[in-house]
């Protein structure tokens, strides 16, 4: 349930992208079927979504980096590590899973609550009335204020429509990469909410202990992953800050004052795109563009496009220049 367009402009998600936008360059994709990605794709097995994430780092021409799994995007994140080794530097896990809800053993859910749970999908997902997805939200951030649960409730009905909810409830609930965490090499941080009631604790334990060498490291709260205002928000990035160490280093100090929507705005930039090409790529108008390009360049002190695409480019933006390999992540 994610939306590159709207995410961080959330109370939930939007803390998170701006605080690791802060230290490193993140890129962010929509899962197939949500978001601005492809409604219409019933395959959902974990190999058809390792296969996207494949295809996003390709597009992007990265070669190596941290890869961070969140929540369902755990279990696709140990698959890649696990077979792509030579391009994962460092793994982090939070509030994930390498089984889903009905791979569990003992812990596993019944059948029919994966039944009872879509029936709800489908039938009041998308109405006006958030009362159905209440539910999940008191599932997902138990803690969270009216705001952030005004805006998850919101972003489930933008993130996907019903029947791709209740698709996505199925198939994640059979997803299971325990085979895989054997052969993750790489160095792994696992973070873990104490009463998450989505994924259990001992989910996350199951995880670290799986992978050689990994770190377990608790986060005291209750909610699915932790909201901005709450100490386990600040302790996963002190955590963060900590295993991947370095982060900052050589990058100018302009690009790393750049808020989310900035960044967002200059890596179109430095891929070439003029500012009418920018406008009909981010919805908004072209006067609109130009005058955010205006003060963005006035912010990087540089006097004229070209000088900004060359110092983005150096900066590492602009990479993913491959527009038919993006086309349909957009």
């Amino acid at each position: 349930m994610t939306h590159v367009q709207w995410d961080w402009q959330t109370p939930v998600w939007g803390p998170w992208i701006e605080a690791l936008s802060a230290h490193w360059r993140l890129l962010r994709y929509d899962s197939r079927g949500c978001g601005l990605s492809d409604r219409d794709t019933p395959a959902l097995a974990l190999d058809d979504l390792v296969h996207d994430l494949e295809a996003v780092v390709d597009a992007a021409g990265l070669e190596r980096f941290a890869l961070l799994g969140m929540s369902q995007g755990g279990a696709i994140a140990i698959a890649y590590a696990a077979r792509h080794p030579q391009r994962v530097s460092q793994l982090v896990l939070c509030d994930g899973f390498a089984r889903g809800a009905l791979r569990r053993g003992a812990a596993s859910i019944a059948p029919q609550m994966i039944d009872a749970l879509c029936c709800l999908i489908e039938g009041g997902w998308g109405q006006e009335n958030p009362a159905f997805r209440q539910l999940f939200t008191s599932q997902f951030f138990p803690r969270a204020d009216a705001a952030q649960a005004e805006a998850f409730n919101d972003l489930q009905r933008l993130s996907c429509s019903p029947t791709h909810a209740s698709r996505w409830l199925r198939a994640g609930g059979e997803i299971d990469a325990t085979t895989e965490l054997a052969q993750v090499r790489c160095p792994t941080l696992v973070m873990h909410g104490r009463g998450d009631a989505r994924v259990p604790f001992d989910e996350g334990r199951f995880i670290a202990a799986g992978i050689a060498g990994a770190r377990f490291e608790l986060l005291d709260t209750d909610n699915h992953v932790p909201l901005a205002g709450e100490a386990a928000f600040d302790a996963a990035h002190t955590l963060l800050r900590g295993f991947l160490p370095g982060a900052d280093a050589g990058i100018d100090p302009a690009f790393m004052a750049l808020t989310p929507r900035e960044r967002e705005l200059l890596d179109l930039v430095a891929r070439g795109l003029d500012n009418m090409q920018i406008a009909a790529r981010l919805g908004r108008a072209e006067k609109t563009v130009r005058n955010n390009v205006s003060a963005l360049f006035a912010t990087l002190q540089v006097e004229s496009r070209a000088q900004a695409i060359v110092r983005a480019r150096e900066a590492g933006f602009g990479k993913a220049s491959d527009e038919s390999g993006l086309r349909s992540r957009d």
